[in-house]
């Protein structure tokens, strides 16, 4: 593996009814921050490819994101790890090339790591992840946590099938380096 590729809300953070707003809406869910640092022992880069309309809508600043992520990089930065890159789509608009489902920030981390879609995983807790990754057949794994519950419960599509379920990050990470299974 030569790229994890990671959602934000319902994996690495709480995901709000309302969307995180702001640092103090931004909760980290357990063992995100010892999943992250599996990853960097094994050398393996990490970008966040996320769907942020909050910014969007105009009910949060691009700078406002930005503090949102400057944040989340000085907690992990305190506990000895890091993330390579953030990729955040702020439209609106579902014809946005980089808005999940559609794969553009997908592409875009594939692109920045010279690295092709076999070669990277995408770990996601909805649909919309499921399917950016399938459309260039990029490997995947649901997550329990966020809306991943209620993404199984509603059934999936064969076009994103195969897919790993796992019930969180720490998880699917473990799995991935073939520490345990899912």
């Amino acid at each position: 593996m030569k790229l994890v590729l990671l959602d934000r809300d319902g994996v690495i953070n709480v995901d709000r009814p309302d969307s995180v707003k702001s640092r103090d809406e931004f909760t980290l869910l357990p063992d995100v921050i010892p999943a992250i640092k599996l990853l960097n022992e094994a050398s393996i880069p990490i970008a966040i490819v996320t769907n942020q309309a909050v910014v969007g809508r105009g009910e949060l600043t691009r700078d406002g994101l930005e503090d949102i992520h400057d944040y989340f990089k000085d907690i992990l930065k305190k506990k000895g790890a890091f993330i390579d890159k953030i990729y955040a789509c702020t439209s609106t608009d579902s014809k946005n090339f980089h808005r999940k489902p559609n794969p553009g920030l997908l592409l875009d981390a594939l692109d920045h790591f010279q690295v092709k879609p076999h070669e990277a995983i995408l770990i996601g807790d909805a649909l919309r992840d499921l399917e950016a990754a399938s459309a260039i057949k990029c490997p995947r794994i649901l997550v329990r946590t966020g809306k991943g519950n209620k993404t199984l419960e509603k059934g999936l599509p064969p076009a994103v099938l195969p897919i790993t379920i796992c019930n969180n990050l720490y998880e699917a990470v473990s799995h991935l380096l073939d520490e345990e299974t899912c």
